[in-house]
C-alpha cells in the first residue's frame, strides 16, 4: 500500500527491508522532506534505501524546515540518505552543515551535478567520509559524466531524467533516452562505480514500470528512483537475478568445481564471471534457484 495520511491503530507492520549494501541497492524511494510521519513507514516499506528530498519536492520557503525535520530525525534514531540542493543555490551550505555528522545520515544525493568539483567539495564539506550519489540532471551533467564519477568522494551515479528531458528538449521515449543512460554507464565503469540509478517512472501503470525498469537493466543500471511504495516490489524484481539465472550460476559453478577449475576455452571467464556476479547478487536479494 502507498504511503498515506491514514491513521491506523494497529500494531506497526514488521521491517519487511533487506539488509542490502547501497552499492547494489535497486530500490531508492524518495520522501519529501516535509512529510516526517512518512519517515518511519518508509524506513518499514520494501525499499532498499529511502533518501529523504530537501530538494526537489519541497517548496523553498519550507527547505529550512525541512532541513531541521530531516536532521532531526537523523540525529534521533532514523537512518536515511538524503536529497540535498545543487551547489549552485544557497541552500547547499546549510545543507550540508546540518547534515554534517549526523549518526543516520548514510549519504547524500547532490542535486544537479555539472561538475566533478561539485561532488568533492560536497564530500569535504560532510567530513570526508559520506558517501556522495551525483544526480546528473542536465546535457552539460551528461558530457562531464566521466570526470563526475572519477571525482573524490563519488559513490554512485543516478540520472535525474525528468530535468534532462526539459534540458535538452529530449521526449520520453526508449530510444531518445538511451544514450544518457548508456553514458552514465560507460561513466560508471570508467570511474570504477557501482551502476547508475535510472530516474523514476511517474504513474502507477506496473506495465509501465515494468518496461521501464526492463529498459534500464538492459542498458547497464542497477537501481531506480521511485516516489510511491507501490513500485518497490516491482522494481526490486525487474532488478535482481531471476530464479532462472540463479539455477543456471549454481549450475555452472557445480560443473567448475567438479572440473577442477579448468578453463576450457575462451567463453568460460566471462562465463564464470556472470556465475559468480549472479550468485551474490542472488544471495543480497534473497533470490533462490528454481
Amino acid at each position: 500500500m502507498a504511503i498515506d495520511d491514514r491513521t491506523t491503530t494497529s500494531t506497526p507492520a514488521p521491517d519487511r527491508r533487506r539488509s542490502v549494501p547501497a552499492e547494489i541497492s535497486r530500490s531508492w524511494l524518495l520522501v519529501p522532506g516535509t512529510a516526517a510521519d512518512r519517515f518511519e513507514r518508509a524506513q518499514r516499506s520494501r525499499a532498499d534505501q529511502i533518501i529523504l528530498d530537501v530538494e526537489d519536492a519541497v517548496d523553498p520557503a519550507a527547505k529550512p524546515g525541512a532541513r531541521q525535520t530531516v536532521a532531526s530525525w537523523l540525529a534521533g534514531g532514523g537512518e536515511a540518505w538524503v536529497r540535498i540542493n545543487d551547489v549552485t543555490t544557497d541552500f547547499w551550505a546549510d545543507d550540508v552543515e546540518e547534515l554534517r555528522g549526523l549518526p543516520g545520515l548514510q549519504g547524500v544525493m547532490l542535486a544537479k551535478t555539472e561538475s566533478p568539483a561539485q561532488v568533492t567539495d560536497t564530500w569535504h564539506r560532510l567530513g570526508g567520509h559520506t558517501p556522495v550519489i551525483a544526480l546528473v540532471e542536465s546535457a552539460l551533467g551528461i558530457e562531464e559524466a566521466t570526470s563526475i564519477a572519477r571525482a573524490q568522494g563519488a559513490f554512485r551515479l543516478a540520472f535525474g531524467s525528468g530535468d534532462y528531458r526539459r534540458d535538452t528538449g529530449t521526449s520520453a521515449d526508449t530510444m531518445a533516452m538511451a544514450c544518457p543512460r548508456s553514458r552514465l554507464v560507460v561513466a560508471s565503469r570508467v570511474g570504477d562505480l557501482p551502476g547508475p540509478i535510472d530516474g523514476p517512472t511517474v504513474g502507477s501503470a506496473h506495465a509501465i514500470l515494468r518496461e521501464q525498469s526492463q529498459v534500464a537493466v538492459s542498458l547497464g543500471l542497477t537501481g531506480k528512483l521511485c516516489l510511491d511504495t507501490e513500485q518497490l516490489p516491482v522494481i526490486n524484481e525487474v532488478i535482481s537475478p531471476t530464479p532462472t539465472d540463479v539455477a543456471w550460476a549454481q549450475d555452472f559453478l557445480d560443473d567448475f568445481e567438479a572440473r577442477g577449475r579448468v578453463i576450457r576455452d575462451g567463453s568460460d571467464l566471462p562465463r564464470l564471471g556472470r556465475a559468480q556476479k549472479i550468485q551474490r547478487l542472488a544471495q543480497a536479494f534473497g533470490v533462490e534457484a528454481r
